[in-house]
């Protein structure tokens, strides 16, 4: 009843019937009489019943084995594909000096396909108006050939929206030293983030003097990819002022206050304008015009229309990976 799955009524009516069966089969020329067929086939159902019990415990341990274990015949085993590799919590700053708050948040996670060699770098920064938010690997950008350093970085209240900037930039320098040890390529390392990140990303990649801290140029990135990242001085630093988030002001903390025209190629991404926060596609449409009228030479812009400012990135994410490819 069990291995058939039948339920208590099906089982006395299957059972009456075998009953009936097994009482008609005396008659002439049968080898045994319907006692002894009865007792043959409920040995053999037994001995069917446990033998796939011991078959399922046995099985299961065998498929992990061949799937997991060491390899076969000293070659790997081709059954699965193997795992990026994901390496989580390294700090890139030097822990001397920093406070616990500082230590837990200055460090960045690295998502890479197996054997990678040479390949391109996508330093992203996370979301959040500079005041909260966690660093992640984009699910978009698993599995394409690239390597994704995902970085943390110190949040406003707890420090100035500055540091946030310095923060950034500490994760591209470390990446600029580093990713080569992981498989990555120095010349091909882009930066890019959504919203806040989106805005930390153009900081770095425009004002040259956050990278200069460490010895580094903005030569060294190979592209800025901007998620709806802010272009007028980031609303947090304006509400650390008392500037209300309705007031836009362009200064040394805004990305339109740093256009020039040797700046490393951007792309700049938003929502629709009429779906984005305030102005947000505005902002980048000055800030890609801009660089414009100064011959930047690879500067695009594109609005994705219907998505609003949360969802664009989805559909931001082909595009950044097409231009990662083209360059």
């Amino acid at each position: 009843r069990q291995v058939a799955k039948l339920t208590p009524a099906e089982w006395s009516y299957r059972n009456r019937r075998l009953h009936r069966l097994l009482s008609s089969v005396e008659r002439p020329g049968c080898r045994m009489d319907s006692s002894s067929l009865r007792s043959r086939l409920v040995h053999s159902t037994f001995l069917l019943y446990h033998g796939l019990l011991v078959m399922k415990f046995l099985c299961f341990p065998i498929i992990v084995l061949l799937l997991h274990g060491p390899p076969l015949f000293g070659q790997e085993s081709q059954l699965l594909p193997r795992a990026d590799d994901i390496e989580i919590g390294i700090p890139y700053r030097d822990a001397a000096g920093l406070n616990e708050y500082a230590k837990q948040k200055c460090r960045l996670d690295i998502h890479r396909p197996a054997d990678v060699s040479n390949a391109p770098v996508i330093v992203w920064f996370h979301g959040g108006g500079l005041t909260k938010g966690e660093k992640s690997v984009p699910k978009a950008l698993m599995n394409q050939g690239v390597i994704v350093v995902a970085a943390g970085y110190r949040l406003s209240p707890e420090v100035k929206s500055s540091v946030c900037i310095e923060d950034a930039a500490a994760v591209v320098a470390w990446t600029i030293r580093n990713i080569g040890n992981y498989g990555g390529s120095t010349d091909k390392i882009f930066v890019s983030g959504h919203s806040a990140g989106g805005y930390l990303t153009s900081m770095i990649g425009l004002d040259p003097s956050w990278l200069a801290k460490h010895d580094l140029k903005t030569s060294q990135i190979a592209g800025l990819i901007s998620f709806s990242g802010q272009a007028v001085t980031h609303f947090t630093t304006r509400a650390e002022r008392g500037i209300p988030d309705t007031r836009p002001i362009i200064d040394e903390f805004a990305p339109l206050f740093h256009v020039r025209n040797d700046a490393p190629s951007i792309l700049l991404i938003t929502g629709d304008r009429n779906k984005e926060l305030l102005g947000r596609y505005e902002e980048n449409a000055y800030l890609w015009r801009m660089l414009k009228e100064v011959k930047h030479p690879d500067a695009e812009l594109f609005e994705l229309q219907g998505f609003d400012h949360g969802g664009m990135a989805e559909p931001a994410f082909p595009l950044l990976l097409k231009f990662v490819r083209q360059h």
